[in-house]
């Protein structure tokens, strides 16, 4: 029974990136056209509607951080900026702003992972399809946030600096978690560039509301992006479904209110940080992606605004931690990833009971849990590997994709 597993997953159909693509494109209409459906039937798209008014509410100069309960349920919590983001897709009929803002958040990644030029790269797709389809039924902007985080890094690799800020900042703008990327600054075979570069991508993603409204109006609403962010953090503490990270875990199942998150953000940074000093790891290529993948996890573990279906971002840092290593992996990391994939990515889905799923799983943030093992693991490799000894040429890996 193993061997007739193991040869169907070894098949060529499911080692082709571009059936992966293909699988993508015919899906993401269908899941478009039911979210459309189902918001006639009073259940609307509500995340693409908050998305699409985020344009239009800039462009009529109104609040962007209060409700609106005539529109849509929810708040906006992203910057001002996001009205330029999503202004193709709120400007054209609702069902096709859809569909093209699916499609373009799953190719976005879908291009991203390529760029990575991994060996293991298909693996990427599968085992990251389940919380992608996740993260784009509910028309999350995370998939292009994670989406950033990767390519930034990708070109950054490239000597591609320009681009890498623009990506970084492109995310930042709209969503703080992308600025994680910063750490990729580091890597940079041409830091003056890259300094200059953000400076310059900063300055225009500033202004670049102000075509649409007023410059009064957008400093307006940066001002009130902070504050938002910050009353969000509070509400954010011991919501059931948000604060899914390694700080919701620790206060939900503690039930303590007494101590600041600033102290596990404080261990957090230590402990992300000091694989950065090891200078002599920089130019070994599996040690960089080691880090992109530490990025990844750490702005969702470290997040109060953390959400289930912002899970895209952290579980492709598992994946590619998972698949950039230039050693044999253990049964020990196979369990790890069988059990990030079967807790992390199935326990949202139907496949768990809606008990266990509930009043065990949500109730203590345990989706994060596996993600946790797997970032301190990262972080113990990168503080005590040898990576100039481990790793291979790209020319001398086995080709397994």
């Amino acid at each position: 029974m193993y061997f007739r597993l193991k040869s169907f997953i070894q098949h060529p159909f499911f080692k082709d990136s571009r059936v992966q693509l293909a699988l993508w494109i015919i899906i993401l209409p269908i899941i478009a056209w039911l979210k459309y459906s189902l918001g006639r039937c009073g259940r609307p798209a509500n995340n693409f509607e908050i998305f699409r008014q985020v344009f239009w509410h800039t462009y009529h100069q109104l609040p962007l951080y209060i409700h609106y309960p005539n529109e849509y349920t929810d708040q906006n919590h992203y910057g001002v900026f996001f009205s330029m983001v999503v202004a193709p897709f709120a400007m054209v009929p609702r069902l096709l702003g859809l569909i093209l803002w699916l499609s373009a958040n799953g190719a976005f990644v879908y291009f991203a992972v390529k760029k990575l030029k991994l060996n293991k790269q298909t693996f990427l797709y599968w085992f990251c399809a389940n919380e992608l389809l996740t993260a784009l039924y509910m028309q999350q902007f995370n998939v292009a946030i994670a989406a950033c985080i990767i390519i930034a890094f990708a070109f950054v690799e490239d000597g591609k600096d320009q681009w890498a800020t623009f990506f970084i900042l492109l995310g930042g703008f709209v969503k703080i978690y992308s600025f994680g990327a910063f750490a990729f600054f580091l890597f940079s075979r041409k830091k003056g560039k890259f300094v200059v570069s953000a400076i310059i991508w900063s300055a225009l993603f500033f202004v670049l509301p102000m075509l649409i409204s007023s410059p009064h109006y957008v400093i307006d609403q940066y001002l009130g992006w902070i504050q938002d962010l910050s009353d969000k953090n509070n509400l954010n503490q011991f919501s059931a479904y948000t604060n899914i990270s390694l700080l919701g875990m620790v206060r939900k199942i503690s039930r303590c209110t007494t101590y600041s998150d600033l102290y596990l953000i404080a261990m957090g940074l230590v402990i992300f940080a000091a694989p950065l000093l090891r200078f002599s790891q920089y130019k070994q290529v599996a040690f960089r992606r080691f880090i992109l993948s530490s990025v990844l996890m750490f702005v969702v573990l470290f997040s109060t605004g953390s959400e289930s279906s912002g899970y895209i971002i952290a579980l492709l840092g598992v994946a590619i931690w998972y698949a950039s290593a230039s050693w044999e992996r253990s049964k020990w990391d196979v369990g790890l990833m069988i059990f990030a994939f079967v807790l992390t990515s199935l326990s949202s889905t139907d496949l768990f009971p809606h008990f266990v799923r509930a009043e065990i799983i949500r109730p203590y943030a345990l989706k994060a849990l596996p993600c946790i093992l797997i970032w301190f693991k990262l972080s113990y490799e990168l503080l005590t590997k040898d990576f100039r000894k481990t790793e291979l040429s790209e020319n001398q890996r086995p080709i397994n994709s």
